[in-house]
């Protein structure tokens, strides 16, 4: 079975998130638990996700901050041990801190390199917590390919992504992208700092609804 890691970002996803239902619903999944999801500090936030890496190579499902967790690992020798990233609304940590400054105060961007492993941004449009215009600028300092869900928030609970099944698809779609990587090329032309040239791609993109996979199967 596969180990599929589940990082989420500040408040730790509660009850109802399509994180925690996830954990249900996908076989061989478990969360990365933080000693303080309110006031995180990113580095131990990052040691936390390297102590379960220790312990096995695995795939990773994170939300918001948790994506800025999984991309601090370029720094990091425990990159290895990664074998593919579904990174789930990324959070832009300057503008998260503005929203929420007594539960970000201490904490303060990386400089984003290149990931090392597989990765796949699925993204929105209207992200209060990520522009458009800066989610292009980070999709291609990652060299992640990109789906763009359309109007879909902070892709959370708020934006009515509860059980998200449309997006054990879209994990489905990186499984086999990492089983066969060697024969599959990784869409460069997709990761491009060009506003214009990820706007239309999203638009042939964009998925109409939340369940555009609908039917619940273990992944392993």
């Amino acid at each position: 079975m596969e180990k599929i890691l589940i990082v989420p970002g500040l408040f730790g996803s509660g009850d109802g998130h399509w994180q925690r239902n996830w954990l249900a619903d996908v076989e061989g999944s478990r969360v990365v638990e933080q000693a303080n999801w309110d006031r995180p500090c990113l580095d131990e936030w990052v040691d936390r996700l390297e102590a379960e890496l220790a312990q096995g190579p695995a795939l990773i499902v994170a939300h918001s901050l948790g994506c800025q967790v999984t991309a601090a690992l370029a720094r990091r020798t425990s990159a290895r041990h990664v074998r593919g990233a579904m990174l789930v609304a990324p959070c832009d940590i300057a503008i998260t801190r503005k929203l929420h400054p007594e539960n970000l105060a201490a904490v303060h961007a990386f400089e984003p390199r290149k990931l090392p492993f597989p990765s796949v941004v699925v993204g929105s449009l209207n992200d209060i917590y990520m522009p458009f215009e800066n989610l292009t600028e980070i999709t291609a300092d990652w060299g992640s390919d990109v789906h763009i869900l359309g109007q879909a928030g902070h892709i959370n609970i708020e934006s009515g992504y509860g059980r998200w099944t449309g997006g054990y698809g879209l994990f489905r779609q990186l499984q086999v992208r990492v089983q066969h990587q060697d024969k599959i090329p990784a869409r460069r032309e997709i990761a491009s700092r060009s506003y214009d040239a990820l706007k239309d791609y999203a638009a042939f993109r964009i998925s109409p609804d939340k369940s555009d996979c609908i039917e619940k199967r273990s992944l392993s």
